[in-house]
């Protein structure tokens, strides 16, 4: 049972020096391993993409945009708390959020939560063309359950000045939250490294990484040769790093991510799978969020289809014997169909999919990812893609655990500024 998975049949060593602190100057220029299931496994560059791919196809690519989601206050005692902002709660929804101009509540962590036990924080935030600084002020609202100390914890933000939105002050009072691993401060070049070329929605605290390796100019070369390219959102949460705690998967909590999906993108799913074209996820970020729609489909049959608590994907709802039959371009036209009756452009929910060995794959042909750490939900996505069983073959070593040691043999970068990796499932 996928339950049963223990995490630490997916170690592996990671020295340090193998941790890539910076992109290479060219953002196409990384190394490329490409393989499958089965076969021999090759090196390249990532600006090859295009001779190595399954073209003409379908791809996928995560156009969320990251956002300066540290916030640093002092108190005044001196006295540093830092705040993550995480998810919009009051109004819930991140655009509107981000177009506030008195006030919003989002769920934070909380950096030296123990010094900050009640009160007001303030801090003057400097916003290009305004006179004066702006004060822009937190304040930490009661937990629900006092008996239970969530991870996260509600702030209230206000300012000053109603003519500015909240996008402006998190943009111009915050700092790109480059991932942990890379133990350094977000220096200046973050800004714009740690961004895709691509990215548009504002609302993730981690970059869907393996967009990191696109200029504009490889996307012409992939649509000159009959690739179209299509755009879906997965606001990318802080959960993306937490370490799986528990021996088992089973006892671990899945985070669930914020997803928007135009129906023309569904729409142009469904048509590939009729006509047999590949699909290309780039990043396991739109892996979740396309291998999500079948079950959101399933969902759609008795849900409020336009109430995004309602269209929620539980982390192990892919694995239910019940659902297993379906067919994926079927379900996919009925979703189709229940949008165009609400007059649905797009399509809000939130998924906590598990994706491990023993999920059933639908949509994904091909998926163009970065290296991950070890024992990682990421990492069990990658081992199930490449068709690896779980408890594995006496004696044999998993395709997984070939290709890092091939890359980990090879000198390749791992991690978020790292190489790139092509897989296919076939």
């Amino acid at each position: 049972m996928v339950k049963d998975i223990q995490i630490a049949d997916f170690d592996y060593p990671l020295p340090d020096e193998r941790i890539a602190l910076h992109p290479l100057p060219k953002r196409d220029a990384c190394r490329l391993i490409v393989a499958s299931k089965e076969g021999p496994i090759r090196d390249g560059i990532f600006s090859d993409l295009p001779d190595a791919i399954l073209a003409p196809g379908l791809m996928i690519c995560n156009e969320t945009k990251v956002i300066n989601a540290r916030i640093e206050f002092h108190k005044s005692t001196g006295a540093r708390i830092e705040i993550f902002i995480l998810d919009p709660t009051s109004p819930a929804d991140y655009q509107v959020s981000f177009a506030s101009r008195r006030n919003c509540t989002w769920a934070c962590m909380i950096g030296n939560l123990k010094k900050w036990k009640e009160g007001r924080l303030t801090k003057e935030v400097m916003i290009p063309g305004l006179a004066a600084p702006l004060l822009l002020n937190a304040r930490l609202l009661p937990l629900k359950d006092a008996s239970s100390p969530a991870p996260t914890r509600e702030v209230e933000f206000s300012w000053d000045n109603p003519d500015v939105t909240f996008a402006t002050i998190v943009e111009h009072a915050g700092n790109i939250p480059i991932p942990p691993y890379l133990n350094r401060d977000s220096e200046e070049s973050d800004l714009k490294d740690y961004q895709t070329v691509y990215s548009r929605v504002e609302g993730s605290v981690a970059a869907p990484t393996a967009g990191l390796h696109f200029t504009p100019e490889l996307f012409s070369t992939l649509e000159n040769r009959g690739m179209k390219i299509d755009k879906v959102t997965l606001h990318v949460g802080a959960g993306t790093f937490q370490p799986v705690k528990s021996d088992n998967i089973g006892d671990h909590p899945m985070h669930t991510e914020t997803i928007h999906i135009p129906r023309s993108v569904i729409a142009d799913i469904a048509e590939a799978i009729a006509d047999e074209r590949p699909i290309t996820a780039v990043g396991t970020t739109s892996v979740r969020t396309i291998e999500s729609l079948p079950y959101l489909a399933i969902l759609a049959r008795t849900a409020d289809i336009t109430d995004p608590e309602q269209m929620h994907v539980p982390q192990w709802m892919a694995y239910d014997p019940a659902y297993q039959n379906e067919d994926t371009h079927s379900l996919l036209r009925n979703l189709l169909k229940r949008m165009e009756e609400e007059g649905l452009d797009h399509l809000s929910a939130s998924t906590a999919i598990m994706i491990a060995p023993g999920f059933k794959w639908r949509i994904v042909d091909s998926i163009i990812t970065n290296f991950h750490q070890p024992q990682s939900t990421l990492l069990l996505l990658v081992a199930s893609f490449l068709g690896d069983s779980y408890p594995r073959i006496e004696n044999s070593m998993p395709r997984w655990r070939s290709i890092y040691n091939h890359a980990l043999d090879a000198g390749y970068r791992f991690l978020s500024y790292g190489d790139a990796c092509l897989f296919f499932r076939k």
